[in-house]
């Protein structure tokens, strides 16, 4: 897939540094990264590598200690609590590896709940949510229950949710962790067909097979970029 004009994504010496009592731990140190809008990049490394909170800090979930981060030609690093939760809503999606949906709320009502923080109409809300599940093939079962479904369809629900908001980028964390291979395997080739859409798409993965798939590899290790690679597998796929 070819890209144009500034990336999505720009990181700039960005360093976290976590605190426990006496103890200094450099999560993240002197990382610098950008992402191409339409990208797919994988993350790896072992584990305390520093993937979850390089990640974290791509989702606005975390800031860092030290450096910048631009989305979308936007200055993210130091904004407000209440104006990171505002952007994040509206620009970013996450898939996790535990599914994080509602249990007391059906499908549909799950992947509807990020949109109406919004404020958004009731109208494009049920267009959006209709067309999500439709595209992870799980509208005949909007009126079930997380529980009701296999590991497998709540991770579809989680991605559905993830790309009704239209985001700039999807940011996956070990999705298929939960799943036996089958539905592990289905899960990323959807992530692929969204690549292929036109999604950008960062992931979190130890399978190496499904690192493949990415058009780019981010190996991390000791909470410094140490290697990046480029997939023909993956951009091929694309």
């Amino acid at each position: 897939m070819t890209t144009s004009g500034e990336p999505l994504i720009v990181l700039e010496s960005v360093m976290k540094v976590f605190h426990t009592e006496e103890i200094e731990t450099h999560a993240l140190s002197d990382v610098h990264l950008s992402i191409e809008r339409g990208e797919y990049v994988s993350i790896e490394g072992p584990s305390g590598s520093g993937k979850t909170t390089l990640l974290s800090i791509l989702g606005l979930l975390d800031t860092p200690t030290r450096g910048d981060y631009s989305l979308g030609g936007q200055a993210v690093a130091r904004l407000t609590p209440s104006a990171r939760a505002e952007l994040r809503n509206r620009q970013i999606g996450f898939i996790f590896q535990s599914f994080n949906l509602i249990g007391d709320l059906t499908v549909y009502e799950n992947v509807e709940l990020p949109l109406s923080y919004r404020g958004m109409p009731a109208a494009e809300r049920k267009r959006r949510v209709e067309a999500a599940l439709e595209r992870v093939g799980m509208n005949p079962r909007g009126r079930h229950l997380p529980a009701q479904l296999s590991g497998g369809q709540q991770q579809r629900v989680a991605v559905a949710r993830a790309v009704a908001g239209e985001p700039l980028v999807l940011l996956a964390d070990e999705p298929t962790g939960n799943l036996d291979s089958k539905n592990g395997d289905a899960v990323m080739e959807l992530l692929r067909e969204l690549h292929a859409g036109g999604a950008t798409l960062c992931i979190v993965t130890h399978n190496p097979e499904y690192a493949r798939h990415a058009t780019r590899s981010v190996h991390l290790f000791d909470g410094r970029i140490v290697d990046e690679t480029k997939s023909a597998a993956g951009a091929g796929g694309a």
